[in-house]
């Protein structure tokens, strides 16, 4: 017999991706609204900030895309394990469920 609770995990991870993904995407849009905005000041302290905004952006965009595709491959790795070994698996997951209750009963 097999247990599936992808729906339930699928749930809880994507709130947590949406939430960064529209946090990040909030910040990629604040920080363009700015170029926009600034893009009549003639002045080299505007163009400089201008510049290292621009690559903050790029870099904020690529770190988020690289994070989010390793975050799906460790997930399907992590599946995968508890897919070919469950009973290890539960074994593994009942010792550390029985160390964390001893160690707060002692507590």
């Amino acid at each position: 017999m097999e247990t599936n609770f992808e729906a339930m995990e699928k749930v809880r991870g994507e709130l947590s991706r949406e939430k960064l993904a529209s946090d990040l995407a909030a910040f990629v849009r604040a920080a363009e609204a700015l170029i926009q905005a600034t893009a009549g000041d003639a002045s080299e302290t505007a163009k400089t900030a201008r510049a290292r905004l621009s690559e903050a952006v790029e870099r904020v965009k690529t770190t988020y895309h690289d994070l989010q595709e390793r975050t799906i491959l460790a997930s399907k790795a992590a599946d995968q394990l508890v897919r070919d070994h469950p009973y290890e698996s539960v074994g593994i997951a009942f010792g550390v469920g029985l160390l964390l209750g001893l160690l707060a009963a002692r507590n």
